[in-house]
């Protein structure tokens, strides 16, 4: 297209000084002195006014500084290095064909739109390769995406700079991106195919065509779905060119080189960047000499030498200020330059080619187009994108467990794991697990698809050992109840949690309180209980000498028994349940007021105090929560610690200073053994299997207090595990939509055993059977006392039952008798205590 530009220049008549523009051809072979040196033997064999090339960046680098030296231009159709931006480096440079720079900007759109978030780039070690690296590097940082490593491709000896296969199999992302030409990348290719890592894992995006005909048939399912991005030119983006411009110059090629002729839909979209390079030059010398037509010498003039570097073009700035005012629609899309910069102002646009199997072989379909500064679209002729693994399913980015073998290491711990030994029909003893632990790695495996071979962690271990195992390489993972902690994540990674955990404090049921005959006592102190016996007998005094001339009840008795039945009013009032008199004068009433407010808040205060020593009764335990065991409420010999798991870590760190004087334990079963025994007073458990076991198992243990130490239990994996991603973006799936609160609530909600957090409100008879007993003194000595007054007639009663063979005159006249005296001694009686019946 070279050639059919200057052609046609010559159809249009286009004249310089009267004369048809010439061309020489350099074809250069990628050796960056060969190109230099090509281009030194065209300026000294003719009157050179500008190059069309280089086609590679390398080239370019060295070229356009030549060119600047001689003060002509150099346009390529090809290099694409953003480091050939620069115009003050590069000032004579121009280019027909995408900066890199727009490339990275349509990559970083492109993973925006399929949620990609980081990739690993394979490049050539020279300019095209590392400035196409340094580009998406900044696009990618700009907008928050990763580059997780680079992979040079050495163009000397043709192979990586290290171990391919490692780089990318231990890297987290699985988007592989090559930047390389078209020859190395088909190298790179196959290797990669070599290795296995081109195929369902992986998402090949390429910078450049390549021809697949080489290729073992072998490798084509694993091809199939990489993609491709390529510049090209306005027609395939449904943007105007210059069509009869074009037809123009197909005519020519055709015409004069009908044997590397292609069709017109198979022109390489470089061969029309060349075209429009080449026009862009043709209209700027014309522009230049139109300028100085009424001038006798020439437009164009030169200082020549015998050494290329010394010779020069004298109307080199009007030639670069013509250059960039120049503007037309050529067959790529418009074409305009500034001054500011090497870089055409438009037509920057991208193809996103996608690999799929035709009857022919395997062939690049495009699938999406960029026009810049925009974003991806569909084209007009939609085509579906098949992705690597023949779905239609776009892939992630970062690495998945799909497929995977790991080696799980699974901790016994019921209900998270619970191991059994059965027979099979067979009669063979074959183990079989199941619990939370088991539950969620099915869920795990049925959404992932990794393979998992299941090694159960030997019972002597502890989780310490057991987590550096991991890191030793014993597991690719660890699922049980461990808990993360900030010293293990110095060691291993987690995952996301996959159970919320708090320590609780577990312990014997506290035995019935003790019987305390008189509790009904303890509201109030002894000599508080002293106070109010002596205020109501020296009230009673009082009253007695206020009232006992003035009140009938009081009158008519004896000292004694005016006495008595004064503390009998002042007691009553007291009390606050009255008597059967009442005060008479105003200093008995005013007595009276005062007792009522000594009831007032004597009641109410023992009720109060009697009520909060009755609760504190039924709630009283060894320890009510982790405040008590800080305060050392238990000695340290008496809490049981099992060694080597996060509550070790948690007592060493808060309670006991990093001094080892608890009561050491190894498994579960010696904690529920010896807590049982009374060996220890508490321990701790995690709050998810302190639950399952005071719930189901062992009734008799239960939790004191809330939680503490709250954390989660997590995966153990290794330290920057590529798949970390993957695992706990399924976690919080399974999280997401109620799986892992479905199978808490089938291991750790279910209860056997009644709830020994619940606290019954209900007063125990034992609570204050000291007060019946009381009163049933009382009652007693009130019926002793009842007999007392009565002997006598008890006595005659008894009398007639013990001699019935009395006649009975004599029965009459003893029974008459005794009466008599009887009464008498009643009336005695009376005389000494008046009314004492009342009392």
């Amino acid at each position: 297209m070279f050639k059919a530009a200057v052609l046609l220049s010559h159809q249009y008549n286009i004249t310089i000084d009267g004369e048809f523009l010439g061309w020489q051809v350099a074809e250069t072979t990628g050796g960056i002195i060969d190109a230099l040196s090509d281009a030194c033997r065209a300026v000294l064999n003719l009157n050179t006014v500008g190059i069309i090339g280089p086609e590679l960046s390398r080239e370019s680098q060295l070229v356009a500084p030549f060119g600047e030296k001689l003060g002509i231009p150099v346009i390529s159709y090809a290099s694409t290095d953003p480091d050939l931006s620069d115009k003050k480096t590069y000032p004579t440079f121009y280019r027909t064909v995408p900066s890199d720079d727009t490339a990275a900007s349509s990559l970083v759109k492109l993973f925006i739109r399929y949620n990609w978030t980081s990739c690993s780039i394979i490049y050539q070690n020279d300019a095209f390769g590392s400035g196409g690296v340094k580009a998406i590097n900044q696009a990618f940082n700009q907008s928050k995406l990763t580059v997780t490593q680079t992979v040079i491709f050495d163009i000397g000896y043709l192979g990586f700079r290290g171990d391919l296969k490692v780089s990318l199999v231990n890297s987290p992302t699985r988007i592989v991106i090559v930047w390389a030409e078209s020859i190395y990348t088909s190298i790179i290719l196959q290797k990669a195919l070599d290795l296995n890592l081109v195929g369902p894992s992986f998402t090949w995006i390429l910078s450049s065509s390549v021809s697949f005909d080489s290729f073992n048939k072998t490798f084509q399912e694993n091809l199939i779905g990489m993609l491709l991005i390529e510049p090209v030119v306005g027609s395939v983006v449904n943007v105007p060119i210059n069509q009869t411009l074009l037809d123009s110059a197909l005519n020519i090629w055709q015409q004069y080189e009908n044997e590397t002729y292609p069709r017109s839909t198979n022109v390489d979209y470089y061969a029309l960047f060349a075209f429009d390079a080449t026009w862009a030059l043709i209209q700027s010398l014309q522009k230049l000499c139109s300028s100085t037509i009424n001038n006798s010498s020439s437009c164009l003039s030169f200082v020549k030498s015998s050494f290329c570097f010394d010779n020069r073009f004298n109307q080199s700035n009007l030639l670069l200020d013509a250059l960039s005012t120049t503007q037309f629609l050529g067959v790529s899309g418009p074409v305009q330059f500034t001054s500011n910069s090497t870089n055409r102002i438009n037509g920057s646009y991208y193809s996103l080619k996608n690999l799929h199997s035709v009857a022919s072989g395997l062939s690049f379909v495009s699938v999406l187009e960029y026009v810049d500064p925009g974003n991806w679209r569909t084209p007009l002729k939609e085509n579906v994108i098949i992705w690597p693994g023949n779905t239609l399913t776009s892939p992630s980015s970062r690495a998945l467990l799909k497929g995977v073998t790991l080696r799980i290491g699974i901790i016994r711990g019921p209900p998270f794991l619970i191991v059994e030994n059965i027979t099979d029909n067979t009669g063979q003893t074959i183990i079989q697990y199941n619990g939370y632990i088991w539950n969620l790695l099915n869920l795990l495996k049925d959404k992932i698809g990794f393979n998992p071979i299941i090694q159960l962690a030997p019972s002597n271990q502890t989780y310490t050992q057991i987590v550096q195992s991991v890191n030793d390489g014993a597991y690719d993972i660890v699922v049980g109840d461990v808990t993360v902690t900030s010293n293990r994540r110095e060691l291993v990674g987690f995952s996301n949690a996959i159970f919320d955990n708090s320590l609780r404090i577990i312990m014997r049921k506290s035995p019935d309180i003790s019987v305390d005959l008189l509790s009904f006592l303890k509201p109030f102190s002894r000599n508080l209980w002293i106070l109010v016996f002596a205020t109501f007998i020296y009230a009673g005094i009082l009253m007695c000498i206020i009232e006992r001339k003035d009140n009938k009840g009081l009158e008519s008795g004896s000292i004694l028994s005016q006495f008595v039945l004064s503390v009998w009013y002042c007691f009553g009032n007291i009390v606050g349940y009255g008597v059967e008199f009442n005060a008479r004068t105003a200093a008995g009433r005013f007595l009276t007021a005062g007792l009522y407010i000594l009831s007032l808040i004597l009641v109410a205060s023992y009720t109060a105090n009697l009520a909060s020593d009755l609760t504190i009764a039924k709630s009283q335990g060894v320890i009510s929560g982790i405040d008590d065991i800080k305060n050392k409420k238990i000695p340290n010999n008496r809490i049981g610690i099992r060694v080597g798991t996060a509550s070790e870590d948690y007592y060493l760190s808060e309670i006991s200073g990093g001094n080892k004087n608890y009561h050491p334990l190894y498994t579960r079963q010696q904690m529920y053994d010896e807590l049982l025994a009374g060996t220890i007073e508490v321990s701790f458990l995690d709050d998810g299997i302190a639950q399952y076991v005071t719930n189901d198992i062992y009734c008799n243990l239960t939790l004191a207090g809330n939680g503490f130490d709250v954390g989660i239990f997590g995966i153990v994996t290794p330290k920057q595990w590529l798949y970390a991603q993957d695992l706990d973006v399924n976690i919080l799936s399974l999280r997401e939509t109620g799986q892992l609160e479905d199978l808490r609530q089938k291991w750790f909600e279910q209860k056997h055993c009644s709830d020994s957090t619940v606290t019954s409100t209900a007063i125990e008879i034992k609570a204050i059977s000291g007060l019946f007993v009381t009163f049933a003194v009382i009652s007693v000595l009130s019926f002793l006392l009842f007999l007392w007054m009565k002997r006598l007639m008890i006595k005659g009663y008894l009398s007639k039952f013990i001699c019935p063979n009395k006649s009975s005159t004599e029965q009459k006249y003893s029974i008459k008798r005794r009466g008599s005296k009887t009464s008498q001694h009643s009336q005695n009686n009376q005389t000494v205590l008046p009314n004492f019946s009342g009392f």
